[in-house]
């Protein structure tokens, strides 16, 4: 079966990361002041971009794996013909 659920969910996450990077770049520095200065928005963002990314990529690997693979008609390893 070629369900590989990292593929959606590293989307997923780097939509959202996207997203909130974008949002902690933009927005303005006076609502951080209550958090120290410190722009949580930007930091968050930044790690869900790259979770999302290597969710992605290990997900495109997977798939790759999978069609690159020879699949043999019984299921199983080949059979060995002993000389």
């Amino acid at each position: 079966m070629g369900l590989d659920i990292r593929t959606p969910i590293g989307m997923l996450f780097l939509s959202i990361g996207l997203l909130l990077t974008g949002y902690g770049l933009i927005s303005d520095r006076a609502i951080y002041r209550a958090s120290l200065g410190i722009n949580i928005n930007l930091g968050w963002g930044i790690c869900l971009l790259i979770f999302g990314g290597v969710m992605l990529a290990l997900g495109m690997r997977g798939a790759r794996r999978m069609r690159q693979a020879p699949s043999s008609p019984a299921g199983d390893a080949p059979v060995r013909r002993g000389h």
